[in-house]
């Protein structure tokens, strides 16, 4: 069983975004070498911290956490989303794809007792 699960989805989330270690730190306040120590397993970032980096990097924190190998709400859901062929979900604001996820959410609360 992998002991670092969570310092690796935090290096495949830096490395997807092409991001250095000290690039990746920056909007956390975070030294590179913090950075290298949560890859590494070293030590761990408080639950704030991994509250924003899945809010950022858009995945679930059981994603973030190594409970789950869905990376986020949208992969499970049986729903589809159609979107304007003039616009790409990947293209949207953060903001614009939360909004979207949370609506999914409401949506999957508020019928899943109706079946």
């Amino acid at each position: 069983m992998e002991t670092n699960i969570l310092g690796n989805r935090i290096k495949t989330l830096r490395l997807e975004a092409n991001l250095t270690q000290e690039e990746f730190g920056k909007p956390y306040s975070l030294k590179k070498s913090t950075v290298s120590q949560y890859e590494s397993g070293g030590s761990r970032p408080d639950d704030e911290l991994k509250k924003r980096i899945a809010l950022d990097y858009n995945v679930s924190l059981d994603w973030l956490m190594g409970l789950t190998d869905i990376r986020n709400h949208t992969e499970d859901s049986n729903i589809t989303i159609a979107l304007n062929s003039d616009t790409d979900y990947d293209e949207l604001p953060k903001e614009a794809k939360e909004e979207i996820n949370n609506f999914i959410e409401y949506i999957k609360q508020k019928y899943k007792d109706k079946k």
